[in-house]
């Protein structure tokens, strides 16, 4: 994962997405912008999700049962806790109550309680909609907020500055996956959507040069991160007039000088 020592312009004909290809969608911005620009795009996820092991989780001396409410700000949260009550073979009691940070994951329970007979609780635009929720349910609730390990997320940050009893449960990780098979493969760009992607990216090449590699950052946090690793950020989504990465590429290729995008 290096590239040639040309820092000049030259035209993007090759993409590298830092994501897992979407799922059959013919209609997806990247087939319109590959066909739009003739581009090669390429995806493959920089990072993999993986579980604790209900092993692991017995040593923290956390017992889901001791809360009676439980908070999920993510769908993977939601199955990896379900899946490690089934293991230790516990039961969620009948009157436990759910918080989720949107609709979508709230209705994902579905796959895991009967939701009618529970008590479902969800942000319906912003986080702030969440937490107005949390602090109604404040005095009468024990909160269990799971989680990815060695993340603070905002919502934990409102717990301890609100005073919450509640407690943090690890369930799953998010860790590098193995790039070894592309050192010695070269793209005209690679969009990130997460410091957690570059920091993969140093973990697998820890030598890596941009070069004339150019990087494209989706999000104020990612774009902040290519900076931090001493990178050129060359395409920065979301912003006035381009709100979708895709659409931030495209300007970007329109914008490359004439004879650059004629290049071969």
């Amino acid at each position: 994962m290096t590239n040639v020592d040309e820092l000049k312009p030259k035209a993007v004909k090759s993409i590298l997405v830092s994501q897992p290809a979407p799922n059959g969608n013919k209609k997806s911005p990247y087939a319109s912008l590959a066909k739009k620009h003739e581009l090669s795009i390429d995806f493959r996820s920089f990072i993999e999700v993986r579980g604790i092991p209900t092993k692991e989780f017995r040593k923290t001396k956390t017992n889901p049962l001791n809360y009676s409410a439980i908070i999920f700000t993510s769908r993977t949260a939601i199955k990896h806790f379900f899946r490690i009550c089934a293991e230790m073979k516990i039961k969620m009691p009948q009157d436990t109550k759910y918080f989720c940070s949107s609709e979508a994951i709230a209705l994902f329970l579905q796959k895991f309680i009967v939701y009618r007979k529970r008590k479902v609780f969800f942000g319906k635009l912003r986080g702030a909609d969440l937490r107005a929720l949390l602090l109604k349910h404040k005095k009468k609730e024990k909160f269990l907020l799971t989680g990815s390990a060695g993340r603070r997320s905002a919502i934990c940050q409102f717990l301890y500055d609100n005073t919450f009893n509640f407690a943090e449960a690890d369930i799953y990780e998010t860790v590098a996956s193995d790039l070894s098979d592309l050192e010695d493969i070269f793209y005209d760009m690679i969009v990130f959507f997460s410091p957690l992607g570059l920091k993969s990216l140093f973990h697998n090449f820890p030598d890596f040069k941009q070069n004339a590699t150019r990087i494209a950052a989706f999000g104020p946090s990612t774009a902040k991160a290519v900076l931090d690793y001493g990178l050129r950020l060359d395409v920065k989504a979301p912003a006035p007039g381009t709100p979708s990465m895709a659409l931030a590429i495209s300007k970007y290729i329109k914008a490359l000088p004439v004879e650059v995008e004629e290049t071969v």
